[in-house]
């Protein structure tokens, strides 16, 4: 896995590749909480578009980030779900809590 953290005009992206698994949830998980501790826009994007599979802790860490970024005010938005991914976000019924971007520029510019 790999994760990456960037500036862009209007937000922090952060790019995951690879699948977000009970091995590296905790890295994916600091990552985010990191971005929007340090975010200097109002909004943190999360890149998934390498991502082919989360399972449960991952998205246990999707949504530690999202209550984070509640807290914060800062927005946190999901961008490129593969199939897999979002049929599990669709399955626990957190898809709706999420705000899902198929690119990068959609959700920089939300």
């Amino acid at each position: 896995m790999e994760i990456a953290t960037r500036q862009a005009s209007g937000g922090t992206v952060v790019d995951v590749i690879g699948d977000i698994t009970l091995f590296n949830s905790p890295q994916v998980r600091s990552a985010v909480l990191a971005a929007l501790r340090a975010a200097e826009a109002k909004r943190v994007i999360l890149n998934l578009k390498q991502v082919r599979y989360i399972d449960s802790s991952g998205v246990a860490s999707l949504v530690e980030g999202l209550k984070a970024s509640r807290d914060t005010g800062i927005r946190l938005a999901l961008v490129g779900l593969s199939p897999a991914a979002r049929q599990v976000l669709e399955l626990t019924r957190l898809l709706k809590l999420f705000e899902v971007h198929e690119s990068e520029e959609q959700a920089l510019s939300a």
